[in-house]
């Protein structure tokens, strides 16, 4: 019989409004270049550190554009957990209660260089640096931050793809495409959806 160590998770988590390949061709490249049994695309119910000058997307739609999104990626697996929890969504949270249905994974943190060093300021951070090794991917156009002491970073180099959540949403509201930067079915979800049309 084969021997078979502890599950490899991936954690993958946004608010994903909207989700691009830009997500998920980082999150295939880390669970391919780790050798991740699972890679969890986690969206936030309640992404308590975004910008409070605009009001994120209803968490099912932006689900439902996760789910369109991953059929065309599959290894990664859409995760309601934070949505189903409810209220502010904390990583350590998700963290405790992936230990909870298998005690022995591995579970590794997937964040980009651009807010490493931000990690002391998340919820309970000292629990967290304790219970990931986080695998640190690297945006286009943003400078590394500077990695805090105590953590355990893996660098995982991913080809870039310049595309952000934010321009997306300009533009839809700009009528312009997103053909080629996100998966053909998110296009659908926004367009059924009428999201972001209000924007910009």
């Amino acid at each position: 019989m084969p021997v078979t160590g502890p599950a490899r998770i991936g954690i993958f988590g946004g608010t994903f409004d909207p989700v691009h390949l830009g997500h998920l061709r980082a999150a295939e490249s880390v669970r391919r270049r780790l050798g991740l049994d699972r890679m969890l695309l986690v969206v936030a119910n309640d992404p308590w550190q975004k910008d409070a000058r605009r009001t994120v997307s209803p968490a099912e739609d932006r689900y439902a554009m996760v789910v369109a999104a991953a059929r065309d990626f599959p290894g990664l697996e859409p995760s309601r957990l934070e949505i189903d929890r409810g209220g502010p969504s904390y990583t350590i949270d998700t963290v405790t209660e992936l230990r909870v249905s298998d005690p022995t994974a591995e579970l590794v943190l997937v964040v980009g260089a651009d807010i490493v060093s931000e990690l002391p300021t998340w919820h309970d951070a000292e629990a967290l640096r304790d219970a990931v090794v986080v695998a640190v991917v690297q945006r286009p156009g943003a400078e590394d931050g500077a990695r805090p002491a105590g953590w355990r970073f893996v660098p995982v180099p991913v080809e870039p793809f310049d595309v952000s959540s934010t321009d997306l949403r300009r533009r839809v509201a700009s009528r312009e495409p997103l053909v080629g930067l996100v998966p053909a079915g998110v296009i659908r979800c926004i367009e059924r959806s009428g999201l972001y049309v209000a924007e910009g």
